[in-house]
């Protein structure tokens, strides 16, 4: 990462910041805080903070009883109503400690494919914003059906970037960067900056976390990114353990350069 993307990074006055099932719920609950510690920094400087967070289903899991991801639409949706609730609920919980207000916003892919929903949405969430709440978004898995759902919250972030003009997307995984192949492979290596035309057919960053309680992958990331380039937003990939320096402009993970828009 350059001078000129750190200075981007700081520069950001809208941030939108995607974190993963794996990274925030069953063994890795704890990075809830350090997320949360560092989301308040970028929210201390006056920046904008939106998170779209993925684990709603992950999380309600242990309180239905069940030993791993239901496969079936309907227990999905029992699960997220359960998790959804605890999640909002630890993330407050660590917020407190910055005196910062959440605000949850859940949508379906129809929300955004529809203009009175997609303009309702809009409206709220720039409300939320000036209000200084900082917004917690993920898919609405209660109602949303398999036709309807956006696959994978990496893809809701960039539409979420897009429809609030973010100046910034950060998508957290489990691997630190993207790679010219697996990183556990030899020869791997990293890949720092990402042309906005560069093709990334060939590369991968890794697949569903260890927890196997995940949907995204490297191609959800990877097509996320593209998707917010070529809007006009920056991209940031790193492990969900960097976000703190990812937002301090450091030169951790991948960047991925926007494409010039009119």
């Amino acid at each position: 990462m350059t001078e000129s993307t750190r200075t981007q990074v700081l520069n950001a006055k809208r941030i939108v910041v995607k974190v993963g099932s794996s990274s925030i719920s069953g063994p890795n609950v704890g990075q809830i805080g350090p997320l949360v510690d560092a989301l308040a920094a970028a929210h201390a400087r006056g920046q904008e903070v939106v998170l779209v967070s993925s684990g709603a289903i992950a999380t309600g899991i242990p309180y239905l009883k069940l030993d791993q991801r239901p496969t079936d639409l309907a227990t999905q949706q029992a699960a997220a109503a359960v998790g959804q609730n605890v999640l909002i609920y630890r993330y407050q919980e660590s917020l407190d400690r910055y005196g910062i207000v959440a605000g949850q916003v859940l949508l379906t892919a129809g929300d955004l494919e529809h203009a009175t929903p997609r303009s309702n949405a809009q409206r709220a969430m720039e409300r939320l914003l000036g209000l200084r709440i900082l917004i917690i978004v993920n898919e609405n898995d209660t109602v949303a059906t398999q036709e309807i759902r956006f696959g994978d919250n990496d893809r809701l972030a960039a539409l979420v970037s897009e429809l609030i003009g973010a100046d910034l997307l950060v998508l957290l995984s489990d691997v630190d960067a993207l790679y010219t192949k697996p990183p556990h492979e030899p020869g791997a290596e990293r890949i720092a900056v990402v042309p906005h035309d560069a093709d990334l057919a060939r590369v991968e960053i890794g697949s569903i976390g260890s927890a196997g309680v995940g949907t995204g992958g490297a191609s959800t990331k990877i097509a996320a990114a593209k998707l917010a380039v070529g809007q006009g937003v920056p991209v940031v990939l790193t492990s969900t353990d960097r976000v703190a320096q990812a937002l301090a402009g450091e030169p951790v993970g991948t960047w991925f350069e926007a494409a010039p828009v009119d």
